[in-house]
């Protein structure tokens, strides 16, 4: 996972603070939103990590390939993952 669970929450409590500074919600209990807010954002970034754990065994089964066509594996990965994303939607 790419930030850690303080960063998560910081990243939950600047978006309630952007939405209820915008008046885009009201909100009775701040608490309650900002800790579903930090479960939607970290339940993304889960599977996002098992979206890349799966491209990474992908491919790991093709490495042989990848190496004999000189096949760039950044390149490779991107698009494996985009497209597995788009297919399950998935939020990259």
């Amino acid at each position: 996972m790419r930030l850690n669970k303080n960063q998560i929450e910081h990243l939950a409590s600047m978006i309630l603070r952007g939405l209820t500074r915008e008046e885009k919600i009201i909100v009775e209990d701040k608490s309650v939103l900002l800790e579903n807010i930090t479960q939607l954002i970290f339940e993304e970034f889960h599977k996002e990590d098992q979206l890349d754990q799966e491209v990474r065994e992908i491919l790991s089964q093709h490495m042989e390939k990848i190496r004999k066509d000189n096949i760039e594996y950044q390149t490779m990965f991107r698009m494996i993952k985009t497209k597995i994303a788009r297919e399950r939607n998935i939020v990259l």
